[in-house]
């Protein structure tokens, strides 16, 4: 992290080389199996519970662009662009929309800047939303209840008007009551189809 500062241009070399692996790997794929991906997955962690982990200035050079031509390249394909990011990354969602992504996951809701209502609000002309209902507090120490309620108002707000697939914010964790993932399952199946 302190390279970003004090050697970008080895920053630099180093994403290109990473960047253009990926590139060349999901080029092929593409050309292998023409018109059969629908999504791409491009993802960056920059986000931590409560703000970025790099400065927008500093996501805007080193990342953007090179995950914006990951972008394009799974659009020219006929893919859509799932992207991940944990945590509080509001600040930096036009940039991330602007540059292409169509899903936006895993929405971290309690994360500062990351409510529901304004996402929704402000960006859900733009993108779809997937997760939402949460790992880390509803699904591994929540009731039943609380987990049902919690899906719900994850369909009555994410999902108004569509644009919403349900999903836990990130991976189950192994914590987490099997009944607690049931109940997020059925509560979905049976109050979220459209």
């Amino acid at each position: 992290m302190m390279d970003l500062l004090l050697n970008p241009e080895m920053v630099h070399y180093c994403l290109d080389k990473l960047f253009h692996l990926a590139y060349e790997n999901t080029r092929r794929i593409y050309e292998a199996i023409p018109g059969k991906v629908m999504i791409t997955y491009v993802a960056e962690d920059l986000g931590s519970q409560e703000s970025l982990l790099f400065s927008p200035a500093q996501i805007r050079e080193f990342l953007l662009p090179r995950m914006k031509r990951m972008m394009d390249l799974a659009h020219q394909a006929g893919a859509y662009v799932f992207h991940h990011s944990d945590g509080a990354i509001r600040e930096i969602l036009p940039d991330l929309i602007a540059a292409g992504i169509d899903v936006l996951n895993p929405i971290q809701w309690r994360c500062k800047g990351m409510e529901r209502e304004a996402l929704k609000r402000d960006f859900g002309a733009k993108v779809i939303f997937h997760g939402g209902v949460d790992n880390q507090y509803t699904l591994a120490f929540g009731t039943v209840e609380q987990v049902r309620q919690e899906v719900m108002d994850n369909l009555r707000i994410l999902g108004a008007g569509g644009g919403y697939i349900l999903a836990p914010c990130h991976n189950i964790q192994a914590i987490s009551p099997p009944e607690n993932i049931v109940a997020m399952y059925d509560t979905g199946y049976e109050h979220g189809r459209m």
